[in-house]
């Protein structure tokens, strides 16, 4: 009887440590010290808020896509609004050439819901059981990319195009599978990428040119 007591109240004792985690915030806000030499999961507070730590123009006006993938994402995450820091949204602005692509890619920290401001797009994502699920989305259409998964989209018109995205993370992080196979530092050895990809080295080299 009293190891079943003594079971019953370690069960409860684990399941109450399991749940007694930190809620998402513990005030009402936390500016972030970006200068801050301290490193948490996130950024250590201002003494001071002001009005200008809560607000950004950078999504005001279309970025430059004149360059070789004819997009441009211009984020607007805790790095330049501090004021999103501990509230776990952020937003961004991708713009795009007509044929332009923003490549396949992956946010390891949130899922990316987009709405589309102008033109139109080929979006999609894959599944970890290598299922594409892709669709054309226009103007005024929303299309969700769940978290982690590769996702690209593409402008398939003849003008420009356009789309706000959302995350449900201050900071999202991105990483590009192309650049980070092909441009990591230090390097992915040569003999791996050409194994994974079935192709010969001198095709492993080419890539890399091709994408600085």
């Amino acid at each position: 009887m009293k190891s079943i007591l003594a079971f019953l109240c370690l069960s409860v004792f684990l399941i109450g440590i399991a749940f007694a985690g930190d809620p998402d915030m513990l005030q009402d806000l936390c500016v972030a010290d970006l200068a801050s030499a301290v490193k948490v999961n996130g950024f250590v507070c201002k003494a001071n808020a002001k009005a200008t730590d809560f607000t950004t123009m950078a999504l005001k006006f279309p970025g430059n896509t004149n360059n070789k993938l004819g997009s441009l994402v211009t984020a607007a995450n805790v790095m330049q609004v501090p004021g999103l820091n501990t509230l776990g949204v952020s937003m961004a602005r991708i713009d795009f050439a007509p044929g332009g692509l923003n490549p396949p890619h992956t946010h390891p920290r949130a899922t990316e819901m987009i709405f589309v401001l102008a033109g139109q797009l080929d979006v999609g994502f894959i599944t970890t059981a290598n299922v594409l699920i892709a669709t054309t989305i226009k103007k005024g259409e929303v299309f969700v990319f769940p978290r982690g998964l590769l996702h690209f989209q593409k402008n398939n018109g003849h003008f420009p195009a356009a789309v706000i995205a959302g995350f449900n993370s201050q900071l999202p992080g991105t990483q590009q599978a192309a650049a980070a196979l092909f441009n990591a530092t230090p390097p992915v050895p040569d003999d791996v990428l050409a194994k994974a990809f079935q192709i010969g080295v001198v095709d492993v080299e080419k890539i890399k040119m091709n994408l600085k």
